[in-house]
């Protein structure tokens, strides 16, 4: 059997949701999945991102990233979400990108990929529930198989306990409160285990 591919698709405006794709890719990697790191197309005027020393930062930081397209979602077995939270959903950037695959969705491409996500916010109670949530409804539309960490691992608590995924506070100083990193690499790789399940089953 083929390796399994992943695809990462992150949209990121401090770096925070940066980070935690990179990390994802580790760990995928670390569990002998093939990956694909992309972001999603950016739709903010260029100038409000250059209104905002941090996201012209991140901006700059990830302008060798590919941005996301349908074949990336084709090609991938497994995709890896990773999302800030907007007023308790997913940024209008993301929800974009989601739309657009209606073609795939049609000829019935999305079904039985592999999916789970991962988000941010700048409180613990500031959505990222709600946010990984309603990614997930997308994801149900799809026909996805949806592989959530739950609690399947200790390192789940050191990093808030979110059972939908990973999800991690930013201070006011934009760092981290929560040390996640293992988190996202487990989540990683439980999403890899899952989907190298679902492709032995399809062969």
């Amino acid at each position: 059997m083929s390796n399994v591919k992943v695809a990462v698709v992150f949209y990121s405006m401090g770096g925070t949701n940066y980070q935690l794709a990179q990390w994802a890719a580790e760990g995928a990697k670390e569990a002998g999945a093939e990956v694909k790191v992309v972001k999603v197309q950016e739709l903010a005027p260029q100038s409000v991102i250059d209104s905002n020393e941090v996201w012209k930062a991140t901006v700059d930081a990830t302008k060798d990233v590919p941005v996301a397209s349908s074949e990336d979602i084709e090609w991938a077995d497994a995709i890896i979400f990773s999302v800030p939270t907007r007023f308790g959903t997913m940024p209008s950037q993301m929800k974009q990108f989601i739309d657009l695959q209606g073609g795939l969705w049609a000829t019935g491409k999305t079904v039985n990929k592999v999916v789970s996500a991962m988000t941010s916010a700048q409180n613990p109670h500031g959505g990222q529930e709600a946010t990984l949530l309603s990614l997930y409804t997308s994801m149900m539309h799809w026909g996805a198989i949806i592989a959530t960490p739950g609690y399947t691992d200790p390192v789940l608590f050191g990093a808030g306990g979110n059972p939908y995924g990973t999800s991690v506070t930013v201070g006011q100083d934009g760092k981290m409160i929560e040390d996640v990193q293992g988190a996202v690499k487990h989540q990683a790789k439980r999403t890899v285990t899952v989907a190298e399940w679902v492709k032995k089953g399809n062969q």
